[in-house]
């Protein structure tokens, strides 16, 4: 428990202030964050502006000049729009790493206060508890068996003890070192280390670099991350378009060199040909879609520390979640006492009057707990106090606690032994699990029977059910505490029932996890009385046959709980360290599991969990750095929602994938066709130039901003196997890309037998740009029609369209622009047959796409 000494009352907000000014901030060297500088450097050394670069300066080498200056202006044009999409990618970074920024819990002008890790100074007296990471180093001033894991810094992985120092005078900004880290009993606590048990408060002696870890220049700021398969999918297909990239515009340049003997147009055709295959947009794609899927997640109220696991969300097929805090609204309130005179219906809207026989049940429930707590059940026993027994004998704020007996695997239960202000000796209370209370106190057959008794009534009630002990401790002088809660001659004192209502939105989040084909399991510590009511409530049909309780799990070997966890909906009386058994015999089974924690001893689980989502309110930092998402709100409907937009996210990003593979086609096509066919070239770099200001956007903001599929609950999960480009995927944009190209080079070759080569060419660059329109549409729904898209809201997407549109008229009209292009002005009636081609070439999408629709269908048939 956080017992602050009166004396401590911290720093002042404005000392504070001084001192952070004076020290700067509480943080480590991390990795650098990219400036403007950064980005336009960057930008600017890709090898599509180096392309360009280079037809502009041999444009301006042989004389061409304005045809350079337009070149060169383009590059500007495309590194402010590069620079735009960077820019938006790295504001969402930053706000996911304000997020992530640590928490620490200190006392300022003698209030307790949360504020960021890299605020706190020297002097400030820290908060410890439990499963946090501690901010700075410090010297202890109160512990309460508290131990601290300080491998991070000696390697060593065994937790240590931390004693209180003898004396807290010291001055907090003395330059002394403390002992080295990893000794036992020790009264210091190291920056970056994490507190394993107990609480504890501590004074700042040093920060950021002056602490023990800034000291050997070890920086938290870097995770290394393993890529993800479709990152290495990816990789592969940048690598493989990179080599045609590179290979075929040399063998195009040689052939139109040799055969026509106009070099200038030779390298300037092999330029435009690089730059049609070069893969540069698809690392753009494979930024931009993780960076701002975390920043939508982050709206949603999920953190998501692992970006990697954003993929694997729409692959969930079983969902883990704690009851409390998760499924309900962590509001425990006490609703019900029960002792062996009877029980008794708490109803705080009456008269603040309590039976005298409740009292003591009360009183010990209240002393079994924090004295400022942060338990939402001890939070519950003291406004219960508040409200009954207020200014009554059976409130002790003058009692000091003289000894604490934390909660442990072998025994569900703690203690707390205080010193009577009136000299009547130590007073202990204990509370916890029921059997544990019943343990403790040596009660005969038929008390336990009837005590089982009355924990199965109100468990039934959906209550969550603690027993309440007391005993006196006769201490004499010289003798040391008891090691552990047995040694006390405990007397069972009662029951206490405490209600946690379910979310309201809950229901509705497990129906549509049932119709997206994922498996829902509850796992508690409650009774499992209480947790299949609960469950019920819920929306989870748990019979009593798909309950798992605790003891009967230990009992399992690891196959049968495999095949007993396939009809399981509800694990009850499960310790922290049993869940690492059930993700690990859930993935054995081939499920792609997502498991809830907020403790300490969830982080195995929750690291072994293809995705483990920690608490953000609640949850402890060994909790959340386990973890690869975080629930900022603890709400299980926000991990629903995170699922829908995981889903929609890579849906978006296959669709963006599929563009970029079908318009690379048409456009490296058109480039190659000229050179083996015989006819002028068509495709000059000015023209890719503008292409690009199409595609850019295009494959980026605007795909990214599309709206989920309408089915995108009701599919089963994603296969974690299955290629982003394999299959049939790959070949129905390549069916897209080569439709296209079939229409650009038709229309060319149409326009060089009837118009004059300048329309012509500008015949044939419409007929692109429009078809490059049509795919993005096509690509807009993976199942619905052409139709059904046009409908969906993509503000973006319309910009892109309207601009290109606009842009593509500007090009055909302005005398300037059409001889820089090499364009003369089509006839209207070519306009017109542009415009009719593009829908053609849209309607043979469709049919592609029904065709695919319907052989799926028939294979389902079959199937079935």
């Amino acid at each position: 428990m956080n017992v602050l000494p009166p004396r401590q009352v911290g720093l002042s907000a404005a000392e504070a202030t001084l001192r952070l000014q004076r020290d700067g901030a509480n943080a480590l060297p991390s990795a650098e964050r990219r400036t403007l500088l950064h980005i336009v450097w960057e930008t600017a050394s890709e090898p599509m502006f180096l392309l360009l670069l280079t037809a502009g300066t041999l444009y301006l080498v042989f004389g061409e000049a304005l045809e350079g200056i337009t070149l060169f202006g383009a590059v500007l044009v495309m590194l402010g729009l590069t620079m735009y999409q960077e820019g938006k990618t790295e504001r969402a970074i930053e706000a996911l790493r304000d997020l992530t920024s640590p928490q620490a819990r200190v006392v300022r002008d003698g209030q307790t206060v949360c504020i960021s890790g890299e605020d706190v100074v020297e002097g400030d007296i820290m908060l410890l508890a439990e499963g946090d990471r501690v901010p700075a180093d410090g010297m202890l001033l109160e512990a309460n068996g508290l131990q601290a894991d300080e491998s991070l810094l000696t390697g060593e992985p065994v937790p240590v003890r931390k004693v209180a120092a003898a004396d807290d005078s010291a001055s907090p900004t003395q330059k002394t070192l403390p002992a080295p880290p990893g000794g036992e009993d020790l009264p210091f606590v190291y920056s970056g280390t994490m507190i394993v048990l107990g609480q504890a408060t501590a004074r700042v002696t040093a920060t950021g670099p002056r602490s023990a870890i800034g000291r050997i220049g070890t920086s938290l700021g870097k995770l290394e991350t393993e890529r993800s398969p479709l990152q290495k999918q990816t990789a592969i297909l940048v690598h493989n378009l990179a080599l045609l990239a590179l290979c075929l515009p040399l063998v195009l340049t040689a052939i139109y060199g040799l055969l026509r003997g106009d070099w200038l147009q030779a390298v300037l055709a092999g330029i435009a040909l690089a730059m049609a295959l070069l893969p540069e947009e698809y690392p753009v794609v494979m930024t931009i879609f993780p960076a701002l899927g975390a920043w939508r997640l982050s709206k949603e109220k999920v953190l998501a520390r692992r970006i990697n696991a954003i993929e694997t969300l729409g692959a969930t097929s079983v969902l883990c979640a704690d009851k409390t805090g998760t499924l309900t609204e962590n509001r425990m309130t006490v609703a019900r006492l029960q002792m062996e005179s009877g029980f008794l219906n708490i109803d705080y809207g009456a008269a603040a009057e309590l039976p005298e026989a409740f009292h003591a049940l009360v009183e010990y429930a209240i002393l079994a707990s924090a004295v400022d707590p942060f338990d939402p059940m001890e939070k519950a026993f003291h406004r219960l106090g508040d409200h009954f027994l207020a200014d009554t004998e059976h409130i002790h704020a003058g009692w000091t606690i003289a000894r604490g007996y934390c909660l442990t695997p072998a025994l569900m239960a703690m203690a707390q032994v205080w010193t009577a202000i009136d000299g009547a000796g130590h007073v202990v209370a204990a509370k916890g699990a029921p059997e544990a209370i019943v343990d403790l106190c040596h009660m005969d057959a038929s008390a336990q029977l009837r005590v089982r008794a009355e924990v199965d009534a109100m468990a039934r009630d959906g209550l969550r059910v603690l027993g309440v002990a007391q005993a006196r401790y006769p201490m004499k002088p010289g003798e040391s505490w008891p090691e552990g809660e047995h040694d006390f001659d405990f007397i069972f004192v009662g029951l206490v029932g405490l209600s946690d209502p379910i979310r309201a939105e809950i229901p509705e989040a497990i129906r549509q996890c049932h119709e997206a084909g994922i498996r829902v399991i509850m796992i508690t510590g409650d009774y499992p009385a209480t947790a299949q009511a609960i469950a019920m409530l819920a929306g989870l049909q748990a019979a009593e046959a798909d309950v798992l309780a605790g003891d009967e799990l230990s009992k399992l070997s690891d196959t049968e709980l495999q095949a007993r966890l396939k009809t399981v909906s509800v694990c009850a009386r499960i310790a922290p360290e049993q869940k690492l058994r059930i993700v690990q015999a859930l993935k054995a089974d081939g499920d792609i599991v997502a498991m809830t924690g907020d403790g300490v001893n969830d982080a195995p689980a929750l690291k072994a969990a293809h995705v483990g989502i920690a608490m953000g309110g609640r949850g402890t930092d060994v909790a959340r750095e386990s973890a690869s998402l975080v629930l900022l709100d603890d709400n299980f409907a926000s991990i629903v929602r995170a699922i829908r937009l995981g889903r929609r996210i890579f849906d978006n990003l296959q669709k963006s994938m599929s563009y970029l593979l079908a318009v690379h086609v048409p456009i490296a096509g058109i480039a190659l066709l000229p050179v083996l066919f015989g006819w002028p070239t068509m495709l000059f770099p000015l023209h890719i130039a503008f292409l690009e200001l199409v595609i850019d956007p295009a494959c980026s903001l605007a795909f990214e901003n599309e709206p989920a599929e309408a089915d995108v609950m009701q599919r089963p999960p994603r296969s974690t196997t299955a290629q982003l480009f394999g299959g049939a995927t790959l070949m129905f944009a390549m069916l897209q890309g080569l439709g296209a190209l079939a229409a650009v080079a038709a229309a060319y070759w149409w326009g060089l037998g009837h118009l004059p080569e300048p329309q012509a060419r500008a015949f044939a660059f419409c007929t692109l740009v429009i078809a490059n329109l049509a795919l993005i549409l096509s690509n807009r729904s993976k199942n619905g029609s052409l139709l059904v898209s046009l409908r969906r809201p993509n503000k973006t997407l319309w910009l892109v369209a309207a601009s290109t549109v606009v842009m593509l008229a500007v090009v055909i009209e302005v005398p300037v622009l059409l001889q820089l292009f090499r364009f003369d002005t089509p006839p209207p009636l070519a306009l017109l047959a542009v415009a009719g081609i593009g829908v053609l070439s849209a309607l043979w999408f469709e049919v592609v796409r029904w065709t695919r629709a319907r052989a799926a269908c028939n294979v389902d048939s079959a199937n079935a």
